[in-house]
């Protein structure tokens, strides 16, 4: 399987680590770890549903998803800096 066939393989909520990729590559260092942690849920949550390959749903979220995933991006931002 080739690296861009990983691309398009679908994502969900328990992804954390692929959806925090994902955000980062989206958003890159516009937000910094401290801005990350104070993304409201909500609109972490449309932009999740937004991302390329994503075949989760609002109902299958909870708070615990969206705080993985804000632990992940600010690791995903620090390994970029």
């Amino acid at each position: 399987m080739s690296f861009e066939a990983f691309e398009d393989m679908p994502i969900s909520w328990a992804d954390h680590e692929d959806i925090a990729i994902k955000l980062y590559e989206k958003f890159g260092d516009e937000f910094g770890e401290s801005q990350i942690y104070r993304i409201r849920f909500t609109d972490l949550l449309d932009w999740v549903m937004g991302l390329p390959h994503f075949e989760g749903t609002k109902e299958e979220c909870n708070e615990g998803h969206l705080e993985q995933i804000q632990a992940k991006w600010v690791y995903e931002w620090r390994d970029n800096q």
